[in-house]
């Protein structure tokens, strides 16, 4: 009997290798595709055959900033609509920063702008970067997939379905104007929390124990935030640095605040909900009072290095709009104030749910775990 479940086990493991192999190469072929698929394009698209350096020159501004600026002809070829097949030679100015241009090389594909008037001249408005884009994607598929197969899969499916989520409301909330940002968004965050840990963890206590918990953590920080908010009167939150924004900024705010303190509670409440739940499968006459101490024991251990991932994206996200405002002669006051007083706030926020999560998630895993856990 035993033989026989090792057979069966043996096939399984081999077929699912062999799927896995087959979806990778699959996904390759269809990267390298890419390159080929100009004629699905309503853009003009064109291939770059030749680059000529033509001249540099060197510029210097009144806060002592240097920079490079190059001129080079380039020479195109296009691949689809009407235009197909015939060559241009366009001049390209760019910049050793490359903060509002981009040199081009040798079999670039980029999007032409042919105008009607013979007179107006063909411009470049950008590279075709679907190549890159669609290498990336295979590349986090094919190692979700290799790495850990079905559960792999399961987080890949969950990320994709997700977008499409936050895509349909998005455009949800263009179409009603920003009329009920909070209540679509607040719903959002619940159905990403559910759909994700379902997929992930499969409908089981476990899931659900740590979906009370994402859900409460974060519920608790935001309440906490609403009601500094109420007794500060929002003074120091600079709504007017959110740029570009054609809504009402402070809902903005908000709901940008619940979605990113939603992941990093996420996060923390399925490692400490995970780590009990296993605690519990090896030692089943573990009290709840004992499970619940484990817990907090677990989320001290994670809480500073989580917190601290927080603080470095934040860094990272602000790194080059800071290095910006600097380097023409702002202050530091002013330069947090426009680029990292917000992402403070939001990262302070997470901090707040990712401390409450700790006890929370041990709190209802010590009550709402099954005496005697069985083998999921």
């Amino acid at each position: 009997m035993k033989k026989g479940e090792d057979v069966k086990q043996w096939i399984r493991q081999h077929w699912q290798l062999s799927l896995t192999i087959v979806v990778v190469v699959l996904g390759l072929i269809g990267v390298g595709l890419t390159r080929f698929n100009a004629g699905l394009y309503q853009q003009t698209v064109a291939q770059v055959t030749q680059v000529r350096a033509q001249s540099q020159s060197s510029t210097t501004d009144e806060f002592e900033n240097k920079d490079m600026t190059y001129t080079q002809v380039v020479t195109v070829k296009v691949l689809n609509k009407a235009h197909r097949g015939r060559i241009y030679h366009i001049k390209n100015t760019y910049t050793r920063s490359g903060a509002m241009d981009q040199s081009y090389r040798v079999g670039s594909q980029v999007f032409l702008r042919i105008p009607s008037d013979q007179d107006s001249a063909v411009t470049i408005q950008g590279l075709k970067r679907d190549t890159a884009l669609a290498f990336v994607v295979w590349l986090a598929f094919a190692l979700l997939l290799l790495i850990m197969r079905f559960s792999g899969l399961m987080a890949f499916l969950s990320v994709g379905l997700n977008a499409l989520l936050f895509y349909a409301a998005i455009q949800i909330d263009l179409m009603t104007n920003g009329g009920h940002i909070y209540l679509l968004f607040g719903v959002l965050a619940v159905v990403f929390a559910a759909l994700t840990l379902w997929l992930v963890l499969g409908f089981s206590r476990q899931m659900v124990v740590t979906f009370g918990a994402t859900v409460a953590g974060t519920g608790l920080a935001v309440i906490i935030s609403l009601i500094v908010f109420s007794v500060t009167h929002e003074r120091g939150v600079t709504y007017e640095s959110m740029q570009y924004v054609t809504q009402v900024p402070r809902p903005l705010f908000l709901v940008e605040t619940i979605l990113g303190s939603l992941g990093a509670v996420m996060d923390e409440s399925t490692d400490i909900v995970a780590s009990l739940f296993q605690l519990k499968t090896e030692r089943p006459d573990i009290e709840s009072k004992q499970v619940f101490k484990s817990g907090i024991k677990i989320g001290r251990s994670i809480m500073g290095p989580l917190i601290n991932v927080l603080f470095l994206i934040f860094m990272a996200d602000t790194f080059a709009m800071t290095l910006l405002y600097l380097r023409n002669g702002n202050n530091w006051g002013y330069t947090f104030t426009m680029n990292m007083s917000l992402g403070m706030v939001q990262s302070l926020i997470s901090g707040i749910g990712i401390v409450l999560a700790i006890p929370v998630a041990s709190w209802l895993a010590s009550r709402l775990m099954p005496r005697e856990v069985l083998p999921r």
